[in-house]
C-alpha cells in the first residue's frame, strides 16, 4: 500500500527531518528516507508556486497509513 501527499510551503529537507524523527534514515540520494515497514520519497513538484515549495512525499510498505499520518501532524505544527 502507498500513501502520497503534496506538502506546499516546507522544503524537502524538513520533511525528511520529520521522517528521520519518526524513525527513519536517510538514504544516500537524500530523496528517500526508510523505516522498519516503510520507505519514503520526497520528490519537488515543479519548483514554486506563487512563491510556495511542493513537495511530494510518497510512502510504501505496512506501515505507510500510520508514517504518513505522523508525518501530516508533525508538518501542521510550527516546529515540528
Amino acid at each position: 500500500m502507498a500513501e502520497q501527499v503534496v506538502f506546499g510551503g516546507m522544503p524537502a529537507w524538513l520533511l525528511a527531518t520529520y521522517l528521520v524523527e519518526l524513525g527513519g534514515e536517510r538514504g544516500d540520494d537524500g530523496t528517500a528516507v526508510s523505516g522498519d515497514g516503510w520507505r519514503a520519497t520526497l520528490e519537488n513538484r515543479g519548483g514554486w508556486t506563487g512563491g510556495i515549495a511542493r513537495i511530494s512525499v510518497t510512502i510504501e510498505g505496512e506501515r505507510s497509513a500510520a508514517v504518513m499520518e505522523a508525518l501530516r501532524k508533525k508538518a501542521q505544527r510550527g516546529g515540528g
